[in-house]
């Protein structure tokens, strides 16, 4: 893992560009063969308090986190547990696939035993996603500004919109600093 660490109002010691490194560096027991990734860590404080957040890049999939707490150590820790759940998660996911895909090439008896076998495990393994509702809505074609407004009068955190300077489907949506970010399609 190659690490590109950058402090916002903050001063990236040795020591704590160590422990950044010791301590995400530690995820690499979780892939088979090591990655030659680049490791995005960016350290902020705010308010007293620290801000970690961390991407890795993975074939294809991106893994990120982020955590805020008094303690920047504190808030290494806690963000190198969330990447280590969503790891364990991803490469869950990744296996139980893996073992649908070999359980349909195999004769419809055996397939029985094994299906069985795999809803046993995805019991213990994952939580389920549960979709409980789905809204459809027409995409009134509108500038982000008008978007954010939208989004503010109805009391949500993101807002879907059609962009009427490109014509594609954005989302603007409300930060944890209480600012706000515009997702566009490339």
């Amino acid at each position: 893992m190659k690490f590109n660490i950058r402090g916002e109002n903050i001063q990236v010691t040795a020591a704590l560009r160590e422990y950044v490194e010791k301590k995400v560096g530690r995820l690499e027991k979780y892939f088979e063969t090591p990655q030659p990734t680049d490791v995005h860590v960016t350290m902020r404080v705010h308010r007293g308090e620290g801000t970690i957040e961390v991407t890795i890049p993975l074939g294809g999939v991106i893994i990120r986190a982020e955590e805020t707490h008094e303690d920047m150590y504190a808030a290494i820790d806690l963000v190198v547990e969330k990447l280590e759940r969503q790891i364990r998660k991803h490469k869950t996911k990744l296996m139980r696939q893996l073992r649908v895909d070999t359980i349909s090439k195999q004769p419809q008896r055996e397939n029985q035993q094994v299906a069985v076998a795999l809803a046993e495990d995805s019991e213990e393994e994952d939580v389920d996603i549960n979709i409980v509702r789905t809204k459809r809505f027409d995409l009134k074609p509108m500038d982000a500004h008008e978007a954010v407004m939208q989004m503010d009068m109805l009391g949500h955190s993101f807002f879907v919109f059609q962009n009427s300077d490109t014509n594609d489907v954005s989302v603007v949506y409300r930060r944890n600093d209480g600012r706000y970010g515009l997702i566009e399609p490339k």
